[in-house]
């Protein structure tokens, strides 16, 4: 006698030749977990079934044109359902099709040169858009809101980036060797590309029409940093690797892409957890908008620094500032109540 198990459930116990008339029926799997009535072993319908010399069989349900007919046009084929637009409630199949279909669809278009760069840079930020979007975003997260910084950061990018960021003298600092560089990287670099992010944020919360929560301007933190990784991608890719060799070239455009985004976006997020309190407690504002951009600008630069010195340093500054906005999120009760204080 044998019992059988599905779902933490077990049935029977059935004789051996009931379960093999089931295995033939189709109702019962050879794979499926079994229980002897008398020993209590565990282990397949297809091994007990052996050891009492059972080899069933399972019967065809007809030819192949009969088992189509038996399943039928409908579910082959289902055009009811098409034409009821039900597959619009499924969004993972939609997203899953805009993330896999995109690079496709861009075929159809005669760019080249720069666009060319600058649509792949796009798809990425969209890729990354899309994790975000689906890990950190709260009920005042706007799709609409989220197109518009995006390309706001982008508007402000190219401003700055035209020459303006020039009037920040240390960035001179960054051509001297290491120690020295580390003032050019935080106090130039960082300082002005994570402004460049914050600028955004600082207006969104300004014209919010409610206070926006932490976690709010989190999510939209990293969406300006993605805004401006695609915009650095896309630099570099037409600069610094153009010159480079193939195999490198190759490996850079992807981690531009993929990686440095990630690294912007992160900074990004920060910057708006900061932003967001001292939105909520201005008691608070000026030290809390010093945070919002200290913070960052110090773990960019220094990654920065060390990228081309040490840079297994680099990634460990990476992992530091993904921990640093784990923590910040974790603790954000702890943080408002000690700002209620």
């Amino acid at each position: 006698m044998i019992y059988i198990i599905r779902n933490d459930r077990e049935y029977g116990p059935y004789a051996e030749d009931v379960v093999a008339k089931y295995v033939e029926d189709g109702k019962l799997l050879m794979h499926d977990k079994a229980r002897d009535a008398v020993t209590g072993e565990r282990g397949t319908v297809a091994r007990f079934l052996a050891s009492r010399g059972f080899r069933p069989e399972v019967r065809a349900h007809g030819t192949l044109r009969e088992q189509l007919r038996a399943i039928g046009t409908g579910f082959i084929f289902p055009r009811q359902a098409m034409a009821n637009r039900r597959w619009r409630d499924d969004t993972r199949l939609l997203i899953l099709a805009v993330a896999g279909l995109s690079p496709s669809v861009l075929l159809m278009f005669p760019i080249g040169g720069y666009l060319v760069f600058y649509a792949v840079s796009l798809y990425f930020a969209v890729i990354w858009g899309m994790f975000f979007y689906y890990f950190f975003r709260t009920r005042q997260v706007r799709i609409v809101t989220t197109a518009r910084l995006f390309f706001l950061t982008q508007l402000i990018v190219f401003l700055i980036f035209s020459e303006l960021n020039n009037l920040n003298f240390f960035y001179f600092f960054t051509k001297m060797p290491f120690p020295a560089s580390v003032i050019g990287y935080v106090l130039g670099v960082g300082v002005t590309e994570e402004f460049v992010k914050m600028l955004p944020l600082l207006a969104l919360a300004r014209r919010a029409k409610e206070p926006i929560l932490p976690q709010t301007l989190v999510y939209y933190g990293l969406m300006s940093g993605i805004a401006f990784g695609v915009f650095e991608g896309v630099q570099y890719q037409v600069t610094v690797n153009a010159r480079a060799d193939y195999a490198s070239a190759f490996f850079l455009n992807i981690a531009r892409l993929t990686s440095f985004p990630f690294l912007h976006a992160l900074w990004g997020g920060i910057c708006g957890y900061f932003v967001g309190f001292a939105n909520l407690y201005p008691r608070y504002k000026k030290s809390l908008y010093v945070l919002a951009l200290a913070i960052p600008a110090a773990l960019h630069g220094l990654y920065d620094t060390f990228a081309s010195v040490m840079y297994v340093v680099s990634l460990g500054i990476a992992f530091v500032s993904v921990l640093a906005l784990t923590t910040y999120l974790n603790n954000g009760n702890c943080f408002r109540d000690r700002l209620r204080h």
